[in-house]
């Protein structure tokens, strides 16, 4: 969330920020409110005052007249409180729709064909034949099962069998060993349905909230980790010393797709329902984008142990969401579909999320609160980690190798097919 006093300070700075990302933000109406809720705050104390004067000037019971007035000063208080606290409260939830401004050096653009390439590894895989593509591989393989996912339960959903299911499995056990034995992550298995709260804190509401799930009583179900991690420490002041904290957790993630209609319809590729490890940090505001680059490198390091070939893109303004304040995605090449595929995204969020969800820390004994800065990053999303490992590694024969890696995990399995 962006400070008040920021935007009272520089609203033309938070303007630009929300140009600059293609969002709209209602600055104009969040400074009218405050500026009337100010004025009634003034209305109010001096009211007070003279009820403390006409007060004082009492002596012995009070008269009629002395009473009227009392009354109707009274009334007039409590009448500009109840105005000012309905104008403050519609002032902070019109604040919850403005976005954060992106950093610096984020590249300005409009859309993905803004983005910059910041690096590329690994060389795309080639064959003597002609590649398909992994749903192709995986129906033949018989570990899909689209249409029993359609009579089960609708479109954009899947069901995977054997060895298919066994390799997922196996994807994210290595993506959650890397990442606590070797990158210090604690995981952490947290609940899959969510307060309206957490959501807000996290900065998924009011924004998306036609692209969440929501059960009768008020609950969410996470569009991804992130959102149960981050708020882990909401309304806690955090040790300095501690800092920064990592954390990992692997869940099923639910998300509508309602602005996606048309995109990605086939294969196992935008789900309603999909499988994702998510890392988590908190950290000083010295060293976010530090921070930042480090998250990144530890996506980018599960891509090069798989031996796939991925590139990664700093986003454009235009491109980088509402709440980021930079990000980085890391895109797997998959040979089948002659494409990048996104398997991950990672952001820093500056103290957006923070101020949210009142998450601060103390660097010593005695210092006053700072809001932490917080980051995120798929490590990795398991459908199209798994959609590349297919393409990548296929046979002729319609076969496909195992990654030596997740080899130890498939019980020494080296093909499947």
């Amino acid at each position: 969330m962006i400070p008040l006093q920021r935007l009272r300070d520089d609203p033309e700075a938070v303007r630009e920020g929300a140009r600059l990302k293609g969002e709209e933000a209602p600055i104009d109406e969040i400074l009218e409110l405050d500026v009337r809720s100010r004025r009634l705050r003034t209305d109010v104390e001096t009211m007070r005052a003279e009820q403390r004067r006409a007060s004082a000037d009492m002596r012995g019971a009070p008269t009629p007249e002395q009473r009227s007035t009392l009354g109707e000063l009274k009334q007039r208080v409590q009448a500009a409180e109840t105005e000012m606290t309905a104008l403050e409260a519609r002032r902070d939830e019109l604040l919850l729709y403005v976005p954060n401004p992106p950093h610096p050096s984020v590249p300005e653009g409009r859309d993905e064909t803004d983005n910059v390439v910041v690096r590329t590894w690994g060389t795309p895989a080639e064959f003597d034949f002609e590649p398909r593509s992994h749903d192709v591989l995986g129906e033949a393989l018989g570990i899909f099962d689209f249409e029993r996912a359609a009579k089960i339960s609708g479109a954009r959903f899947a069901v995977l069998c054997g060895d298919g299911a066994r390799l997922q499995r196996a994807l994210v056990t290595f993506f959650l060993d890397v990442a606590t034995t070797e990158h210090g992550y604690t995981e952490i298995a947290p609940p899959y349905l969510v307060r309206r709260s957490s959501m807000v804190g996290a900065a998924q509401l009011p924004k998306f909230e036609d692209d969440a799930y929501k059960t009768e009583d008020g609950l969410f179900l996470i569009p991804t980790a992130e959102v149960p991690v981050t708020n882990l420490y909401r309304d806690e002041i955090l040790d300095g010393a501690a800092l920064p904290i990592a954390h990992v957790a692997f869940t099923p993630c639910w998300r509508r797709e309602a602005g996606a209609a048309g995109r990605d319809t086939r294969g196992y590729i935008r789900l309603h329902q999909f499988d994702k490890v998510e890392m988590v940090r908190f950290t000083t505001p010295e060293r976010s984008l530090d921070e930042l680059e480090l998250l990144t490198g530890h996506a980018e390091s599960l891509l090069q142990r798989l031996g796939i070939a991925h590139r990664v893109l700093l986003m454009c303004s235009g491109d980088m969401g509402f709440a980021q304040w930079k990000k980085y995605d890391v895109e797997a090449w998959a040979p089948g579909m002659k494409r990048w595929l996104e398997v991950s995204s990672c952001s820093v969020f500056g103290d957006f999320q923070a101020r949210r969800a009142q998450i601060r820390y103390r660097a010593a004994a005695g210092d006053r609160p700072e809001f932490v800065h917080t980051l995120n990053g798929s490590g990795l999303a398991v459908p199209r980690t798994l959609d590349a490992v297919l393409e990548t590694f296929q046979q002729a024969d319609g076969s496909v190798l195992v990654p030596p890696v997740l080899q130890p995990y498939m019980g020494g399995l080296q093909r499947l097919g």
